[in-house]
């Protein structure tokens, strides 16, 4: 089924009571940086509820779907006719012709379902439904009724232009990006950190990213490697800031001065006051990590206290309470896992203790930390001052 016009619908946004217009415009302006990404023009307007995309150029209907399908906000993208009111015989008229072009075999059952968003329409919804459903049996032998489980749904919306679809494709749900703040994202080549971001983001935070290298322990590819997811993420983010983090020196050093049961933890902490000073830089609310309570010996309880300890901001984790298979189902949604297995480890998987400690207190990795003092002011304000941002877009 093809069309030239769609009706996209949003779920949220409309509780928002006398702030419903600002959410509305944020969810317009990145269905508009959407489209753009396309090859097809675009009028975008909206109405109480509904926003409406109309085509003004030739379009290829899968891209545009699935450029829609990526703008968070919208719950529901349904290909539409739409037409101005020129009488009820029009638009019945209209209806079978889009029916008959539509389905080749019409040996099936039917609903017509309006709605008369304008009162002053001469009919009223239900007159509608039968009308339109007596044109259509009248039209097509074949068709039958069913009003409680229909194979096809005709619904017809009478605003102050008509609208009718008989398809309704899910959009990915939640808040427009840029809605509730932003946020810094510790970005790794792992499967859990770009399905932290996705989940962010689908709740209206704009995310910034850090990422830790460590050459020559880790190569290039897998630095490209988080580009890459990051350019993946960037088809639901928009352009993604990527700090690209020298931290060799500083694992190294923690490496040597260090009980080796507790890198991993000193480490994180360190990850955690970097990330920070970026997420200051860029104006950033908090931190979001992909940890999920027990996954690794780094992610119990007494672990995440530990890294949280060092910092000043809120920590947003919103996989805290996944399983394992339900992250890698959400990573195969969105796109990452194919890249986020390639194997190519990063700076969180080169220098893992053989028996991490598993309940560490702050106290402790505190004393232990005392044992930098020597060179880790001066290794962190390198690492800071030689880091690589870019700015990743598909």
């Amino acid at each position: 089924m093809t069309g030239k016009a769609f009706l996209l619908k949003y779920g949220e946004i409309a509780l928002k009571g006398k702030n419903r217009r600002i959410f509305e415009d944020v969810l317009v302006r990145k269905v508009k940086e959407a489209l753009a990404k396309t090859d097809g023009e675009f009028a975008v307007s909206k109405t109480r509820g509904r926003i409406f995309v109309e085509a003004v150029s030739e379009i290829d209907e899968e891209e545009t779907i699935a450029a829609l399908q990526r703008v968070f906000g919208i719950i529901g993208i349904c290909p539409v006719v739409l037409t101005d009111d020129e009488g009820f015989d029009a638009l019945a008229e209209k209806v079978v012709a889009f029916v008959d072009q539509n389905f080749a075999d019409k040996h099936f059952t039917f609903k017509v379902d309006a709605r008369r968003a304008r009162k002053n329409y001469p009919l009223r919804s239900m007159e509608i439904n039968a009308a339109i459903g007596e044109k259509l049996l009248d039209a097509f032998s074949e068709l039958s009724v069913d009003v409680h489980d229909p194979d096809v749904l005709v619904r017809i919306e009478i605003r102050e232009r008509i609208n009718f679809y008989v398809r309704e494709l899910p959009g990915p749900g939640g808040m427009p990006i840029g809605t509730n703040g932003s946020a810094q994202l510790l970005l790794s080549g792992g499967i859990d950190s770009p399905v932290a971001g996705y989940m962010v983001a689908k709740r209206g935070v704009s995310v910034h990213a850090t990422y830790f290298h460590a050459p020559p322990y880790t190569s290039e590819r897998a630095k490209q490697k988080v580009v890459d997811l990051a350019k993946i993420l960037s088809r639901y983010l928009g352009p993604v800031t990527l700090h690209v983090v020298n931290f060799t020196d500083i694992q190294m050093y923690i490496y040597e001065q260090c009980p080796h049961d507790e890198l991993t933890i000193i480490m994180r902490r360190y990850m955690m006051r970097i990330a920070e000073h970026f997420a200051k830089e860029d104006g950033d609310m908090g931190l979001v990590t992909g940890e999920s309570i027990g996954q690794v010996a780094s992610q119990t309880m007494q672990s995440l206290a530990c890294t949280d300890a060092v910092t000043t901001m809120p920590v947003y984790r919103p996989l805290i309470g996944f399983d394992k298979q339900d992250i890698i189902d959400y990573a195969e949604k969105i796109g990452t896992y194919e890249t986020s297995i390639l194997p190519y480890e990063d700076c969180c998987t080169i220098f893992v203790a053989k028996h991490p400690v598993t309940k560490p207190r702050v106290e402790r990795m505190e004393k232990s930390e005392k044992s930098l003092a020597e060179k880790i002011d001066e290794l962190y304000r390198t690492a800071i001052e030689t880091t690589e941002t870019l700015v990743v877009e598909e």
